[in-house]
């Protein structure tokens, strides 16, 4: 199995989630940018536990761990994400200075 495909796109991935997080200012997005990382990091996972051949599976039973904590982090983001929006009427991460004093 090559594994160099796997990891070219993984890269690819987190390259556009770091500049995702970068360049965007929709916290909606930002939080994409997150997924695409986190993604990236399963595929690198994924593919290293396949070169390897361990029989624990242990690369897999990692992402699944991974893919468990996004989607907590997914949900208790956007959750933040609509209530600043109802309370400033823009998600700009920007504009968002509630915990200044």
């Amino acid at each position: 199995m090559i594994v160099n495909q796997f990891l070219v796109l993984a890269a690819l991935l987190f390259a556009l989630g770091v500049y995702g997080l970068l360049v965007r200012r929709n916290a909606v997005m930002v939080l994409l940018a997150v997924e695409l990382m986190l993604n990236a990091v399963n595929i690198n996972l994924v593919a290293f536990e396949a070169v390897l051949r361990s029989s624990e599976a242990i690369g897999q039973v990692f992402a699944i761990f991974v893919i468990t904590v996004a989607a907590a982090e997914v949900g208790i983001g956007l959750a933040i994400v609509l209530m600043i929006f109802r309370n400033r009427a823009s998600a700009n991460v920007d504009e968002l200075n509630l915990m200044k004093w």
